[in-house]
C-alpha cells in the first residue's frame, strides 16, 4: 500500500478534467460563462485560456479573472489547446476559423456555442485542417445580457446542450464534448443540423423576432403612446420583451443564417395570428379559449420539465 503523501492521490481529488487546455474564443455572455463554469466546476478543463478581438474586452476579462490566462492573439490562445470553443457571433465564425486554423494542435477538438448549426458547419468545417475534429454544439441557456461582465458560472446547470456531430466524426471527440457539458451540469442531447435549426427557430429565434418587433412597434407610437408604454407596461409586456435587450449583432447574424427555418415558423405564426384575429373579429370565444388553454398547457410542460 502506498503511504499518504508518497504518490497516493489525495482523498478529496476532483474528477479528471475532460480537457487539459480549453481555449475560448470570444469573451461575451457565453464565452465568459463557459470560462467561469470551467474554473468553478471540476472535470471540465485543467487550464482555461480566453481571447477576444476587442482589446477593451480582453482587459475586462483579465480584470474579472475569467480565465487562467487572457491571450493577446487568437494564435496564442489556440496553440497547444486540446479544445477550442468558438463563442463568437455566427456571422464571424468563418473569419475566426480562417485565422486560427494554422495554429491548431493535432488531435484538437474544435466546438462552438452557435445558435445556428447548418451555417456554422458550412462556414467552419471546410476551413479546419484534417488533423482536428469539429464537434458543433449549442447550449440552450443564456440571458439577454452581453459582454464579459454577464458571465454566470451556473448558467448551464440543468439546461440542455445540443451536440450536433458531423457525419463520419469518430465517437471519441463526440463523447469528450458530451462529458464536458455534463461536467458543466448540463443535460446533453444529440441531433442533426437540419433538425436543430428547425427546432431552434421555433423555441428561440421566432420568440426573439416577435419580441424585437413588438418593441419596434412601440417605438413607432407617438410620444404620448410611447411614454405610456414605458410608464404603464404590465408584467406581460415586461416579461415577454425582456429578450429584446439582447445583442443586436448576434441576433442579426442568427436571423440571416437560419432564414429558411425561421421564415417557415414565421409564416406559421402569421397564419395562426390571423386566425386569432378572425376569432376576435367574429366573436368566436370558443376558439380563443382553446388557444389560451393550449398556451397554458405548453407553459405547464416547461415548468414540469424544469425549463421555466
Amino acid at each position: 500500500m502506498t503511504a499518504p503523501g508518497h504518490g497516493a492521490p489525495p482523498s478529496n481529488a476532483g474528477p479528471t478534467p475532460v480537457f487539459q487546455r480549453l481555449a475560448i474564443i470570444g469573451a461575451g455572455h457565453q464565452g465568459s460563462s463557459v470560462a467561469l463554469a470551467a474554473r468553478a466546476r471540476g472535470g471540465m478543463a485543467a487550464e482555461v485560456v480566453i481571447y477576444d478581438a476587442a482589446p477593451a474586452v480582453r482587459d475586462r476579462a483579465s480584470a474579472l479573472g475569467l480565465a487562467h490566462r487572457v491571450a493577446p492573439t487568437i494564435a496564442d490562445a489556440v496553440v497547444g489547446a486540446d479544445c477550442v470553443m468558438l463563442c463568437v457571433p455566427v456571422g464571424v465564425m468563418a473569419a475566426v476559423a480562417t485565422e486560427m486554423a494554422p495554429h491548431l494542435a493535432s488531435g484538437a477538438i474544435v466546438t462552438d456555442v452557435g445558435s445556428t448549426k447548418l451555417s456554422v458547419i458550412q462556414d467552419v468545417a471546410p476551413l479546419l485542417p484534417a488533423h482536428v475534429h469539429f464537434v458543433p454544439a449549442h447550449p440552450m441557456a443564456g440571458t439577454e445580457l452581453s459582454g464579459p461582465d454577464s458571465g454566470l458560472a451556473d448558467l448551464y446547470v440543468g439546461r440542455y446542450v445540443l451536440v450536433v456531430p458531423l457525419p463520419g466524426t469518430p465517437p471519441g471527440p463526440v463523447a469528450r464534448i458530451t462529458r464536458f457539458w455534463q461536467a458543466a451540469g448540463s443535460v446533453v442531447d444529440q441531433m442533426d443540423a437540419t433538425h436543430h435549426d428547425r427546432a431552434i427557430a421555433m423555441v428561440s429565434h421566432l420568440p426573439h423576432l416577435i419580441a424585437f418587433t413588438i418593441c419596434g412597434m412601440a417605438d413607432t407610437l407617438d410620444d404620448e403612446g410611447k411614454g405610456e408604454v414605458l410608464k404603464y407596461a404590465a408584467s406581460g409586456f415586461r416579461d415577454f420583451t425582456r429578450i429584446a435587450a439582447s445583442n443586436p449583432v448576434m441576433w442579426r447574424d442568427i436571423f440571416l443564417n437560419n432564414k429558411v427555418a425561421l421564415l417557415e415558423m414565421l409564416d406559421r405564426f402569421t397564419a395562426d395570428a390571423a386566425r386569432m384575429a378572425t376569432a376576435i373579429r367574429t366573436g368566436d370565444g370558443t376558439y380563443i379559449e382553446q388557444q389560451v388553454e393550449r398556451g397554458r398547457t405548453i407553459r405547464q410542460g416547461l415548468i414540469e420539465a424544469n425549463q421555466a
